[in-house]
């Protein structure tokens, strides 16, 4: 596979990377620590994955904050470190289990500091805010990023689950070089103006839950047939060709699937391999 830069950073990665979320916020699916370690340990030496997408809320609550960071930090010990750049967010709590937000400038770097620890290490590559808090400005929040990406705690940062507006206003605070929202072919297209402007500033564009998405039951369908024809002539799975779509749609998309399976891990990778045509991206586009 080739390694290229995207946007502003400064290291080479893959287009395609991991996002390790699933390994960590299911009790009744969740692998043991040494299924999801081997899990990563593979994806790194025998697929070339070299982008981890994590974040200290993924776990099962409180108690447990930082589970996903201690998995990856303990699957890239020793050389493998040298070979991925690992993303983290903080900005989100889990009392009970629950998903709340917390943008105060003294949780962020407390969250910071314990992400710092729990991946064992100095310095994040990627230090990204997990969503805006409505109680707190965007501009304190980002402000506080930047405080902590001057003291050498952070190398770049990244937003999460923003708007248009709220990107911009944090553009104001901080060199942002990447933003991760929902996105896939499978979702509406209300981000369009968003990765519009991302590929104009050269911003890193992360789509969560890449493969899913909402809609009404028949455009579902018509959607899901049309995948699944699509990848009949490719010889690959639908959500290979849905990963192949977003590779296309922009040169700034840096995909993070997430399974809890090698051979889905693999299937993925093809993504990188396939050519759409003109008339493949054209029908979905239209759908």
């Amino acid at each position: 596979m080739s390694k290229q830069k995207l946007g502003r950073i400064d290291f080479e990665i893959n287009r395609l990377g991991y996002g390790a979320m699933h390994l960590s916020i299911d009790r009744e699916k969740r692998p043991t620590d040494e299924e999801s370690i081997t899990l990563i340990r593979r994806a790194v030496d025998e697929l070339g994955i070299d982008f981890i997408d994590t974040a200290d809320a993924y776990c099962l609550d409180e108690s447990e904050k930082g589970h996903n960071e201690r998995l990856i930090a303990q699957a890239l010990e020793g050389e493998r470190r040298n070979r991925v750049v690992v993303a983290t967010k903080g900005g989100c709590i889990r009392p009970e289990g629950r998903w709340e937000r917390d943008g105060r400038p003294e949780y962020l770097r407390t969250a910071c500091e314990a992400s710092l620890k729990a991946l064992e290490t100095d310095n994040i590559d990627l230090y990204q805010l997990h969503a805006p808090d409505s109680n707190v400005p965007v501009e304190e929040s980002v402000g506080t990023l930047r405080t902590l990406q001057e003291e050498g705690k952070i190398r770049h940062i990244g937003l999460s689950n923003f708007t248009l507006d709220q990107l911009k206003r944090g553009m104001g605070e901080a060199d942002i070089v990447s933003l991760q929202n929902q996105y896939s072919v499978m979702s509406t297209r209300a981000q369009d103006e968003l990765i519009a402007f991302c590929e104009e500033q050269e911003i890193i564009y992360i789509p969560w839950n890449p493969i899913g998405g909402r809609g009404n039951a028949p455009e579902i369908g018509n959607l899901y047939e049309t995948l699944g024809e699509i990848a009949s002539a490719h010889g690959v799975t639908p959500h290979t060709i849905a990963l192949s779509w977003l590779l296309n749609r922009s040169p700034m998309m840096l995909p993070i699937p997430g399974t809890r399976k090698f051979e889905h891990l693999s299937e993925n990778m093809k993504a990188l391999e396939i050519e759409l045509s003109e008339e493949e991206k054209e029908r979905l586009n239209d759908l």
